[in-house]
């Protein structure tokens, strides 16, 4: 396991909101009521992604975007065409031509696909917080069967399909994600560039791995076959906190998702993030997250 992997699993679609959109210049999709992330392909045809930040990204057919919400954003033809409907409001039913397709008519020269995703928790604010507001890749390595699988897929309507385009949208953002920090102006997150290197990936891949292991510096560095100095100079360099730091705040992340299910104790989630004793858990949530787990429990469960 890797931590794009953990960090993955708290951003998947269920009963994402995935729609199709036909449409012929001049064309323009406004989306005022956005989710936490939302993930984008042309079909057929381009568009302009614009965003209320002032960015403006083109996209050609087989590109993906995504927009990470509450950010507003436009589906347009040109950028200068002021928006003709507003996704999700009421009236936006009158668009609409069949089984989650909307649009002025079947024919249109462009067409669009979108889906909603709901996000879960700390650990996926970790990768949330490593995107921009926008961007837009192509799919990786030249043309992507996954687009054209969700694109016959969209219009049906048959059992399980609800399942089917979860999963298809789910593995976009996956070519999306990795496509994206590739890249050099993706500004990657340290953990994600560290992944990379030979002596800090094991040690990482250790500790996403195990979280409730009682991880010393020397058993990582055993894994990583350095040094212990060697392993604490290295991935403090490379991720920007030492070792059991990384550690420590990883296993509150976990913790923190874990305290917002009902059956939840403070025990449990000690012992399930590595912490025999309840107090010495409490003391280390509080110290990472600024709550004692009790609040943030609290807090969490009417949310």
């Amino acid at each position: 396991m890797d931590a794009l992997t953990d960090l993955l699993r708290g951003v998947h679609a269920q009963h994402a909101l995935v729609c199709r959109s036909f449409a012929s210049p001049p064309w323009s999709l406004g989306f005022s009521v956005t989710a936490p992330l939302t993930l984008i392909t042309t079909v057929r045809g381009t568009a302009w992604l614009l965003t209320e930040d002032g960015a403006r990204l083109l996209m050609r057919p087989g590109d993906i975007g995504l927009v990470r919400g509450p950010h507003r954003f436009v589906l347009a033809d040109d950028p200068s065409t002021p928006p003709q409907i507003q996704v999700g409001e009421p009236d936006c039913e009158r668009w609409r031509l069949g089984t989650r397709t909307y649009g002025f008519d079947a024919s249109g020269d462009t067409v669009v696909i979108t889906g909603a995703y709901e996000v879960e928790g700390s650990v996926s604010d970790r990768l949330l917080n490593a995107l921009p507001a926008a961007f837009v890749v192509p799919c990786a390595d030249g043309p992507c069967p996954a687009l054209d699988l969700l694109s016959e897929e969209v219009a049906k309507d048959r059992p399980g399909q609800d399942i089917v385009l979860d999963r298809l949208v789910d593995l976009l953002l996956v070519f999306a994600l990795r496509e994206w920090f590739d890249r050099p102006e993706a500004n990657t997150p340290a953990w994600y560039r560290a992944l990379g290197d030979e002596i800090v990936g094991p040690a990482l891949r250790a500790i996403h791995d195990e979280p409730r292991h009682a991880w010393t510096v020397a058993e990582l560095a055993a894994r990583a076959g350095v040094s212990r100095a060697a392993l604490a100079r290295r991935f403090t360099a490379l991720v920007g906190v030492p070792p059991l730091t990384y550690l420590t705040e990883w296993r509150m992340d976990l913790a923190a998702d874990l305290l917002a299910k009902p059956d939840a104790t403070i025990g449990s989630v000690a012992r399930a993030v590595g912490y025999a004793d309840p107090f010495a858990f409490s003391t280390a949530f509080k110290r990472v997250r600024g709550v004692r787990p009790s609040d943030h429990r609290v807090v969490a469960l009417r949310a």
